[in-house]
């Protein structure tokens, strides 16, 4: 249980999952410092309920260790397909148990061990080094985020095709981050989640097919699954292994971990849907 002296850090405050965190936290009484790569950033993440925010970047050491000073736990999220990933992970954990840093929660991935896909493979080296430390923590592992079909769903309703780079046959379980950041927040600040690994789904393993089919309800427009070329595409290796992964192979998890942990029903990608093409 956390006390009104703890601090939580949270890695990336500005950005769109981390952001999330930031909320749920100080809803829950916790006092948050957000970690923010740019001076124009603190406003925004103070705007979410931060009790402070400071400027620092990950590849930064110095700047990671005065963020870390003072704080009792710490929610730790890496930017996609940063270089190094790995090596800053493990340098983060370092820097964390030395400042006193007594709790870990790790926004990690569904599956680290898929070692051919190198935004997944980067995350097991740091789940190593906390589970090394003796550290409390818990690993969070989300799969697709819903929030990545943001701006794909009022385009496909727009234009009548929801396109991407690999088979429309495969099925991926997918998650709003919005449940993610709630999980992570209670993570932080209760125990009863402490030493968990959780792999958090929503209901429901999709094709492309399907989830057409759900933008097109809601729109009330016709809307078909299509599949772009990736070799049309001007993407790094690390995206073209991915694409290429999910040409045969999709990313499921069950939802019985996430129903539990909310002690809820997890948000649904058609309710998402509605929301998004509302808000459009």
């Amino acid at each position: 249980m956390t006390t009104s002296d703890d601090r939580v850090l949270v890695v990336g405050a500005a950005g769109p999952n981390a952001g999330l965190v930031v909320p749920e936290l100080v809803r829950r009484g916790a006092l948050v410092r957000g970690l923010v790569r740019h001076e124009n950033q603190t406003e925004a993440v103070r705007s979410r309920g931060a009790h402070e925010v400071v400027v620092g970047d990950l590849t930064d050491r110095d700047s990671v260790r005065e963020a870390l000073d003072g704080v009792s736990r710490a929610f730790y999220i890496a930017p996609a397909f940063i270089p190094d990933e790995a090596e800053i992970g493990r340098a983060f954990v370092t820097d964390a148990v030395e400042s006193g840093v007594r709790r870990i929660v790790f926004s990690s991935v569904i599956h680290p061990v898929l070692a051919d896909l190198v935004n997944h493979a980067a995350k097991a080296p740091v789940e190593e080094a906390i589970l090394n430390t003796g550290i409390e923590f818990t690993f969070l592992h989300p799969v697709l985020f819903f929030q990545m079909l943001e701006g794909s769903i009022p385009a496909a309703a727009e234009s009548g095709t929801l396109a991407e780079p690999w088979s429309a046959e495969t099925r991926f379980s997918r998650v709003d981050y919005r449940d993610v950041a709630e999980v992570a927040a209670h993570a932080l600040l209760e125990d009863d989640l402490l030493w968990g690994t959780l792999d958090l789904a929503a209901p429901g393993q999709l094709n492309r097919h399907e989830v057409a089919s759900l933008i097109a309800d809601a729109s009330g427009r016709d809307v078909k699954a299509t599949r772009i070329d990736p070799d049309r595409l001007d993407v790094p290796a690390p995206m073209r292994a991915m694409f290429d992964h999910y040409d045969h192979t999709g990313l499921v998890a069950s939802p019985l971990t996430l129903r539990a942990a909310l002690g809820r029903e997890p948000r649904s990608l058609l309710d998402y849907i509605d929301e998004t093409l509302d808000q459009h």
